[in-house]
């Protein structure tokens, strides 16, 4: 159990209302476990982020981008660095959490990779997935270092909170002119530990172009504990490569969930994402896309499915460089209890992206008087031949349609949920893997 002082220290971090946030930061800082020899060519891209630091804090509601979503509570909580060793776990213990159409999975414990629990059956021989140092041993230091924290939007406070104090990399490369079959599937555990651990769970996907892959990162728990998972995945398209993306967040109902997803499109490439938010306290996803290419295509599919004092906040970022771009963006969230849902969506499309079609809409169901949502689509177009739409709407279960079912024999409650499910189900419907959506819709149901 997590220990949580109401009264404030002198010299401590993380307890009373009042507590610095630049100090805090820089604690978590302090937490950060030291690379390996091995790795130690990684140590400059950690270090340069380190130096940044000092020069941010844990935003607060003053700043626009974060003044629906109060961080204090986390403020507020002791966290703790994690071991070295992955903890003790059995492959029965996670199990109900593999896919049986994806015989490719990386699985990190706790922030640790366990190369025990990680199968590659299947996997072409020209394609790599694995962590930091079997892609050392497979000569990929070069494309890594190339790659690796050089998208826009990396000074990001926890953006850079992760990448000076990772310590290992979920990596993924495809070659150029290589179909992938089979579904990767890269999946973070988190289980009982004895406080209230922070990890930084990286994944870098590099996809060549004329290549194509589907990628799962999902985020488990085995436990109710409070911890932080501080995420970021960063994914590159060459010219003409196809990414379909799958991004689900399962943690515990008491811990926080702070994940970026950064995706850059060359000319022609086609990247869908699916990101799926269920569980976490308070969970926050930055989904950033950015289209440096000609003819690039996005799709962007998200739900939010929240319960009791659940926190959940969605920021999208589709930005275009070139002509001849396109986009859909369709985010939904179920709100329930006193749970609190926020989506901030925009599109930029500066004078040179001629010839852009981007469409997005918010969708947003309320289940009880005290739920919350707050949506902002964002369009910013200097652009003037341009096909721009985006649309927000937010409503309750219609009286008429819950009628409907009960002349059908299907008591109020039954309806209710039935109408929940249907409104959840077009966005779940859209993930390529059967046993997840599955798995996904029994949690919902």
């Amino acid at each position: 159990m997590i220990e949580v002082s109401t009264v404030p220290e002198v010299g401590s971090v993380g307890v009373g209302t009042n507590v610095d946030r630049t100090t805090y930061l820089s604690q978590l800082l302090s937490l950060r476990s030291p690379l390996t020899n091995s790795l130690s060519w990684l140590q400059a891209v950690r270090d340069r982020a380190a130096a940044h630091i000092p020069e941010l804090a844990i935003p607060s509601t003053r700043e626009e981008e974060w003044r629906f979503t109060d961080l204090s509570s986390l403020v507020e909580i002791e966290l703790q660095a994690i071991a070295g060793q992955p903890s003790a776990i059995a492959q029965s213990d996670i199990e109900p959490f593999f896919l049986p159409e994806a015989p490719v999975r990386l699985v990190f414990v706790n922030g640790v990779y366990v190369p025990e629990l990680s199968a590659f059956a299947h996997l072409p021989k020209s394609v790599f997935v694995g962590d930091l140092a079997a892609a050392t041993a497979a000569g990929l230091t070069e494309p890594i270092l190339a790659h690796l924290a050089t998208q826009p939007g990396a000074e990001e406070t926890f953006t850079t909170l992760n990448t000076a104090s990772f310590t290992n990399i979920a990596v993924v490369s495809v070659p150029r002119n290589q179909a992938v079959e089979t579904p990767i599937h890269i999946l973070f555990v988190s289980t009982e530990g004895q406080g209230a651990a922070i990890t930084h769970p990286r994944c870098l996907a590099i996809v060549g172009s004329n290549s194509s892959v589907t990628l799962i990162e999902d985020y488990v728990t085995t436990s109710d504990n409070v911890y932080f998972t501080n995420s970021v995945t960063e994914i590159w398209l060459e010219a003409n490569a196809q990414v379909n993306h799958t991004r689900t967040q399962r943690d515990s109902q008491a811990a926080f969930h702070i994940g970026k997803t950064a995706v850059t499109q060359a000319r022609d490439a086609r990247y869908t994402g699916t990101a799926i938010n269920l569980g976490a306290a308070l969970a926050r996803h930055n989904l950033e896309v950015y289209q440096t290419g000609e003819q690039t295509e996005t799709t962007l599919n998200g739900l939010s499915y929240l319960q009791g004092q659940q926190v959940a906040d969605t920021h999208s970022l589709i930005s275009y460089t070139k002509p001849h771009g396109t986009s859909n963006q369709v985010h939904k969230c179920i709100v329930d209890d006193k749970a609190h849902a926020v989506f901030n969506g925009k599109i930029f499309v500066p004078q040179f992206a001629q010839l852009t079609d981007a469409r997005q809409l918010s969708q947003n169901l309320l289940l009880s008087e005290k739920a919350r949502v707050d949506t902002k689509p964002q369009l910013e177009i200097t652009a003037d031949n341009v096909k721009c739409a985006h649309g927000a709407t937010v409503s309750q279960l219609e009286n008429d349609e819950i009628f409907y079912l009960q002349s059908r024999g299907i008591d109020q409650a039954q309806a209710i949920k039935l109408l929940t499910y249907a409104f959840a189900y077009e966005m779940i419907e859209r993930i390529p893997i059967a046993s997840l959506q599955e798995s996904l819709l029994q949690r919902i149901a």
